[in-house]
């Protein structure tokens, strides 16, 4: 499992998530992401906001609803193993 590093957009700080599957919808790149890698372990996933090009990768939180059911499905699917509770 991959480790990777974000930096908050306000520079006050960092943090590391593993990153467990990534997947493309529509053509927006998604993650999801743990902080531990316990089997209980809560996750977040993350769609990129950045422009291709800039040099780092821009991530933000998916918070609509539609939206976070559609790609946890999807995720769940991709790891047949994993359970994503809302």
């Amino acid at each position: 499992m991959e480790k990777v590093r974000f930096a908050f957009a306000d520079g006050n700080g960092e943090d590391e998530f593993f990153v467990l599957e990534e997947t493309m919808i529509n053509g927006s790149e998604y993650i999801l992401v743990t902080d531990s890698e316990d089997d209980d372990a809560e996750c977040l996933i993350l769609k990129e906001t950045g422009k291709k090009g800039e040099g780092e990768c821009v991530y933000e939180i998916v918070e609509d609803e539609t939206e976070l059911l559609a790609v946890s499905k999807v995720f769940e699917e991709l790891l047949e193993d994993v359970n994503i509770e809302m």
